[in-house]
């Protein structure tokens, strides 16, 4: 959407009708009615005339406008990646609207929470591609699975009915959003079991080393 230009009127026009009027005036007899409207007339043709100068120089002074930035470009990093990516994406916007639809400050708690644990689940992909065969098992059942039952319950919370069916399976799957929580955490956690490995076997290696080279505890010199 185009910005509109907020350009201030130069009041140079003003200053030159004066000045046109004071200098006349010293030296004509404006209490005549007739010389009165002539300098009025010498004055405003001198002001009106002026304007495309005046203009001119004000637009010269005006900064020019900062060109927008450009978009970045998105950063591809391989095509099962890039669906791995997308496909979260979506679930996000989904999730997102269901935030906004259901108005239990609760269920708004916890789906926000969802959401937090599932989009670092799906950026894990970008860190580790190893952990890719188990966020897919994630993104094609756990994930969509919880996005289904919120969906039904925001069906039901919308009937304006409070029956039998309708409270006690809103009651389920409020239940039932604790315990995705939970199994969302534990993916989350289960994803960083290798950086884990990896972290234990640094930290060995180098007591090892630092040992044997006598860098460690009374040794140390």
């Amino acid at each position: 959407m185009a910005k509109k230009s907020s350009r201030r009127r130069s009041v140079g026009p003003i200053y030159l009708f004066a000045l046109v009027w004071a200098l006349l005036a010293l030296n004509l007899p404006i209490y005549r009615i007739s010389t009165l409207l002539l300098v009025l007339a010498c004055s405003a043709a001198f002001s009106f005339f002026s304007l495309p100068f005046f203009r001119r120089r004000a637009a010269r002074s005006e900064p020019e406008p900062e060109p927008e930035p450009e978009p970045e470009p998105e950063v591809s990093h391989g095509a099962e990646i890039d669906a791995i990516i997308a496909e979260g994406k979506t679930a996000q916007k989904e999730m997102g609207r269901l935030y906004g639809s259901i108005r239990d400050a609760t269920v708004r708690a916890k789906i926000n929470r969802l959401m937090e644990v599932s989009d670092k689940i799906v950026q894990d992909a970008v860190h580790d591609p190893s952990d890719v065969p188990q966020i897919k098992r994630f993104l094609n059942y756990y994930l969509p699975t919880t996005i289904k039952l919120l969906n039904a319950y925001d069906r039901m919370g919308s009937q304006g009915v409070k029956g039998e069916n309708i409270s006690s399976s809103m009651q389920r799957i409020e239940e039932m959003l604790d315990e995705s929580i939970a199994a969302f955490e534990k993916q989350l956690d289960s994803l960083f079991a290798n950086q884990a490995l990896d972290i234990e076997t640094d930290i060995q290696v180098m007591n090892s080393m630092m040992a044997r080279e006598g860098l460690t505890g009374k040794d140390f010199k």
